[in-house]
């Protein structure tokens, strides 16, 4: 697959992934407002657009970085993407650390 074809693929996945999360939120709005803790990144997200992969619920971001994986071959499953993302998770959950003894000492 040469990197035109990959290009392609990558914006006709952002395009699919942002009406995803626009269906969910004419379908139910409050989702923009329900919150969980995505798999994949760490991050607190919202629902809109979120995506459950066997055990793991990928935000909207994550859903698009894991369609796109899996359309030009970087990765083959859920697993794959969850373990790549390893560091991002890691680095997130210790600024959530560091915000949250931030705020106790103030």
């Amino acid at each position: 697959m040469n990197k035109q074809e990959q290009i392609k693929i990558i914006e006709d996945m952002q395009a699919v992934v942002e009406q995803m999360r626009l269906d969910d939120l004419e379908e139910d709005p409050s989702l923009e407002n329900e919150m969980f803790e995505c798999s994949c990144c760490g991050k607190t997200q919202s629902l809109a657009g979120s995506i459950q992969y066997g055990k793991y619920r990928l935000c909207n971001s994550c859903v698009l970085l894991a369609e796109t994986g899996f359309a030009i071959g970087k990765f083959k499953t859920a697993d794959d993407l969850i373990k790549a993302m390893e560091d991002s998770r890691l680095e997130e959950m210790c600024e959530f650390i560091k915000q949250e003894e931030s705020r106790v000492n103030n």
